[in-house]
């Protein structure tokens, strides 16, 4: 719309200067105050896109205030695929999180809110305090909603993997003492059990080897689902007789 728009100015200055002094009027009258409205029309256009601008930028930091004051909601984030995003884990120990985080959200809303992260910190054995709490969700509340999604949830452990936690601190103890059994592995201590399992993870072929091991496991199930069905049927067929 700009270019077409410029395109037609530049013609229109065109036909005036090839018309001469005359056009539009009085010697140099019309065609001055043509250029005149112009002028004026494009600076008034640059003060509406200003004004858009900070009207814009005003909302914004408006909204922000909003969510961080508790009065407003976040917009949802899109759906993300822990799998991709978070490659450094294996899909069980992805499913032990996911099963881990289902079992503390209480409310069943996809979310750990301060109750619900204080009573998993009391299962745990590692009780927080009200200000740790807040602390704890505040250092992976990636949208400022005061409570953790799964993804959120999720980078607690991808922050433990990477060396990004302080020892002492309140999601270090949560990702050493979680549910997902580290003892299993042979490994002491959450750091070394999750470097441990980075050095061991060949990415795409492990990813396969998990999803077709998966894959047998169902198909094995069902299998014995079929053989059952089958002596089963034999059974009343001898007994009808």
């Amino acid at each position: 719309m700009a270019s077409e728009e410029l395109a037609q100015k530049l013609q229109r200055r065109l036909l005036l200067e090839e018309s001469g002094p005359g056009a539009g009027g009085e010697p140099g009258g019309g065609g001055q105050e043509q250029e005149e409205e112009e002028e004026g029309g494009g600076e008034a256009e640059r003060s509406c896109l200003t004004a858009n601008a900070d009207s814009e930028l005003s909302a914004k930091l408006s909204r922000r205030q909003d969510i961080n004051e508790g009065t407003a909601q976040p917009r949802q984030a899109k759906v993300f695929n822990p799998y991709t995003e978070f490659k450094e884990f294996s899909r069980r120990q992805i499913k032990d999180m996911e099963r881990m985080f289902r079992l503390y959200d209480s409310g069943r809303d996809g979310y750990i809110d301060l109750m619900e992260l204080k009573l998993m910190m009391e299962k745990l054995g590692a009780p927080q305090t009200h200000l740790g709490l807040k602390n704890m969700i505040k250092e992976v509340d990636e949208d400022f909603d005061g409570k953790l999604s799964f993804r959120e949830f999720l980078l607690i452990f991808h922050k433990a993997a990477a060396g990004e936690l302080e020892e002492d601190s309140g999601l270090m103890t949560l990702a050493k003492l979680s549910e997902i059994d580290v003892s299993i592995e042979g490994v002491k201590g959450a750091k070394n059990f999750f470097e441990a399992k980075v050095q061991a993870l060949s990415s795409a072929s492990k990813f396969e080897a998990e999803i077709k091991a998966e894959q047998d496991e169902r198909k094995r199930e069902e299998e014995e689902r079929r053989h059952r069905r089958a002596a089963f049927r034999e059974l009343k067929s001898a007994f009808s007789q």
